[in-house]
């Protein structure tokens, strides 16, 4: 039998071996082995940011920033808030709800709704929108007119989704932020499902289509929350049902990226890949959220990547 030829690749002083009979195309990457796998800069740039960076940093410390979504939303608020970027915050004295309870719209439809909500006037039922602490978000004139405002304002959105799995009004079919509080729970009014890839990405769709409408310069960043799911109300496991979750969310991102590759303002970020693929034991006892040093070693590349340098 012949011998298969191989292909010998050489990175950073490894060798890596690979069948050399296949056709590879102009764009190949290989996968990198174990020992090419580090918590650096050199390995996260090129195993991970190649292909997804911008041409070049853009966020400066005049650039009007809005964070909206999961716990990375949080993070990246925080962070930007105090190294004196011009994000909207907790800081600030601000009731719109994607100021005080942003970090909290973790799938697609809740981010939707605040833009449909601000810009298009829509309208909503009451007891649909929860916080954290099962606050009820108001539906009043005044934090509709807020939110327009800071949309209205805002050149850089960044938006993370969280997860695939919603809870929505059965008499409306619109999503709820989050799981029904306990003691406000109707199985008459209230159901749970799992969404779609084709859901998910008609929503960002349609959210790039209000920022382009309201803010046609605005850039937008999409990135995935790596933090699973603490419960399934499926009757599967929680560890396989999270996976889902998060797999309908990034084919969605890919999808409109490859789609809308003709719009310079779009981004990805890959901390969903940072912490699932490339990292070893990066998460807390709880096996969800990410060890501080892992959250800021998120934060630096992030920075590194897409912040103008001091």
């Amino acid at each position: 039998m012949a011998k298969l030829p191989l292909l010998i690749t050489e990175r950073n002083g490894h060798r890596a071996k690979f069948h050399g009979s296949w056709y590879r195309g102009p764009h190949t990457n290989f996968i990198p082995a174990k020992a090419e796998v580090e918590p650096s800069d050199t390995s996260v740039d090129h195993f991970i940011m190649h292909g997804w960076s911008p041409e070049k940093p853009f966020i400066d410390k005049s650039l009007p920033i809005t964070a909206i979504g999961s716990c990375f939303a949080e993070y990246i608020t925080l962070f930007l808030h105090n190294k004196g970027y011009k994000v909207f915050g907790k800081h600030l004295d601000i009731d719109s709800h994607v100021i005080r309870f942003g970090e909290g719209m973790v799938n697609t439809f809740a981010i939707l709704q605040q833009f449909e909500w601000a810009l298009e006037g829509k309208s909503f039922p009451e007891n649909l929108w929860f916080s954290q602490d099962k606050e009820i978000a108001s539906l009043s004139p005044e934090v509709q007119a807020e939110t327009r405002a800071i949309f209205e304002q805002t050149d850089l959105f960044i938006l993370t989704l969280g997860l695939s799995e919603i809870w929505f009004d059965k008499r409306t079919g619109d999503a709820l932020w989050r799981a029904v509080p306990v003691d406000l729970f109707d199985e008459t009014i209230h159901g749970f499902r799992v969404s779609s890839h084709q859901e998910n990405y008609d929503n960002l769709a349609k959210i790039v289509s209000l920022i382009r409408a309201a803010r046609p310069e605005a850039k937008i960043i999409f990135t995935v929350s790596p933090v699973p799911l603490m419960a399934t109300f499926r009757p599967v496991s929680c560890l396989t049902a999270s996976s889902v979750s998060k797999s309908i969310l990034r084919s969605a991102v890919d999808q409109l990226l490859r789609d809308r590759s003709s719009d310079k303002g779009l981004f990805y970020f890959p901390s969903y890949e940072i912490v699932k693929e490339f990292l070893v034991d990066p998460f807390e006892p709880d096996n969800r959220h990410p060890r501080r040093e892992i959250v800021q070693f998120i934060l630096r590349t992030f920075e590194r990547h897409f912040c103008v340098p001091a």
